[in-house]
C-alpha cells in the first residue's frame, strides 16, 4: 500500500535543518537564447569584418600624412610645411594620395588578417598558460568570459599576467603579416617617391640650361609590374628584414598598449560598464603613437634602404649604411607620423569597436 510523503509542516525542525542548503547564487555560463554569448566562429567573423571596414576608412583618412612622412624620410626637406608646399606645387592634391591604391587593398587585408590572427593567438596562448599555471591564472577581458567585480576593481594582477600574452600574440600576428604586406608596402613607397626620384635623376643628368622632360607618374599597378619586370618576384621583398622587425615588434607594442590602456582607463568608469567611446578612442590613439614613436627609427632605416634599392639598377649592390639611433635624420617626419598614426588609430578603433558590437 502506497504511503503519502510527509508535508513540510509535518517535518520536524531537526529534519528540516539536516537538509543540505541550496545555494541560490550562481554564475551564468550559458546564456539564454535572448542573450546568447557569441560563438567562436561568430567572434572571428565579427573581428574580420569589423577590422576590414574600419581599415578602409582610417587608411584613406591618414594616407596624406603617410605620404608626407615617407617623402621626408627618403628626401631632404626643410620642414613639414616645406614638404607639403613642394608636393602641392609640383604634384597637386593628387600627389598626397599618390599610391593610395596599394594600401587601400593591402592594409585592409593586413588588418583583417592581423586582428584575426591576434585574437586566435591570444585565446590559444591564454588557454596554454592557464593549463600550465592553473585554471583562472589569466582571464581574457576581451574574450567571452565576463570579469568578476573584484577583477574589474583590481585589474592590475590579471593585466600583468596577460601582458606577455598580448605581446607574443602581437609578435606572431605582425611577423606573419609581414610576409604578405612587404610587397604592397614596397610598391607604395615606389609610387610615393617616383617623382622625387625622377627629378633627382634629371637634375644629375641635365645642366641648368636645360629643362627636365615631363615625367608621367606610374600608377600603383604599373609600379607593381615594373618592380617584378626589373627585379623579379623577390624584388618585392627588398628590405624585408627591416620590414619584418618593424611589423613584428610594432604589432607587439600596438596590441599590448591598446589592451592595457583600455583596461586601466575602465577602472575609472563610474558606471562599471564596458569601455566607452572616449576610452576606446584614447586607447587607440595611444597604442598607435607609442608603437610608432619607439619603432620610428627602424621605419626610417627601412625607407632609406628601400629607396637606395629603387634608385640603383637591378643587381647593383646598394651602399652599406651605418645608422645611428640618436641621429636627428632618423626622426625626420616623426611629428607628422605621430599625427597620422594617432588620427588613424583613433578612427580605426572607434569604428571597429562599434561595428563589432553591432554585428
Amino acid at each position: 500500500m502506497a504511503t503519502s510523503s510527509p508535508s513540510e509542516e509535518q517535518l520536524s525542525p531537526n529534519v528540516q535543518s539536516s537538509r543540505p542548503e541550496i545555494n541560490t547564487t550562481f554564475t551564468i555560463t550559458a546564456a539564454s537564447s535572448d542573450h546568447e554569448l557569441p560563438s567562436t566562429w561568430q567572434r572571428e567573423y565579427n573581428t574580420a569584418v569589423s577590422a576590414g571596414l574600419s581599415s578602409l576608412v582610417s587608411t584613406f583618412v591618414g594616407f596624406p600624412f603617410d605620404s608626407i612622412k615617407t617623402r621626408m624620410q627618403a628626401y631632404r626637406f626643410r620642414s613639414v610645411l616645406d614638404c607639403v608646399m613642394v608636393t602641392k606645387k609640383t604634384e597637386g592634391i593628387n600627389g598626397f594620395f599618390r599610391g593610395v591604391g596599394a594600401p587601400m587593398i593591402s592594409v585592409t587585408i593586413v588588418r583583417t588578417l592581423s586582428f584575426s590572427i591576434y585574437a586566435q593567438c591570444r585565446a590559444t596562448y591564454t588557454d596554454a598558460l592557464n593549463r600550465l599555471l592553473g585554471e583562472g591564472y589569466i582571464v581574457d577581458p576581451s574574450g567571452p568570459v565576463v570579469l568578476t567585480p573584484e577583477q574589474k576593481a583590481t585589474p592590475g594582477p590579471n593585466l600583468l599576467r596577460a601582458l606577455p600574452v598580448y605581446f607574443m600574440s602581437g609578435f606572431t600576428a605582425g611577423g606573419f603579416i609581414a610576409l604578405f604586406s612587404c610587397p604592397f608596402e614596397f610598391t607604395k613607397l615606389s609610387t610615393q617617391i617616383e617623382l622625387l626620384m625622377a627629378r633627382a635623376t634629371h637634375a644629375a643628368m641635365l645642366d641648368s640650361s636645360h629643362s627636365a622632360p615631363k615625367y608621367e607618374p606610374k600608377g600603383t599597378l604599373e609600379s607593381f609590374k615594373d618592380i617584378i619586370r626589373k627585379r623579379g618576384i623577390l624584388g618585392l621583398y627588398s628590405g624585408f628584414r627591416y620590414h619584418f622587425a618593424r611589423d613584428a615588434l610594432g604589432t607587439s607594442l600596438y596590441f599590448s598598449v591598446y589592451e592595457s590602456s583600455k583596461q586601466l582607463f575602465s577602472m575609472y568608469n563610474p558606471n562599471g560598464g564596458p569601455p566607452g567611446p572616449l576610452v576606446i578612442a584614447i586607447s587607440g590613439g595611444l597604442c598607435g603613437i607609442f608603437s610608432w614613436a619607439v619603432l620610428f627609427p627602424l621605419d626610417t632605416m627601412k625607407s632609406i634602404v628601400q629607396r637606395d634599392i629603387l634608385t640603383r639598377p637591378p643587381g647593383t649592390p646598394i651602399k652599406k649604411r651605418s645608422f645611428q639611433l640618436f641621429n636627428p635624420r632618423m626622426y625626420r617626419g616623426l611629428g607628422v607620423s605621430i599625427a597620422r598614426t594617432g588620427l588613424v588609430n583613433m578612427t580605426f578603433f572607434s569604428i571597429y569597436e562599434q561595428l563589432y558590437k553591432k554585428l
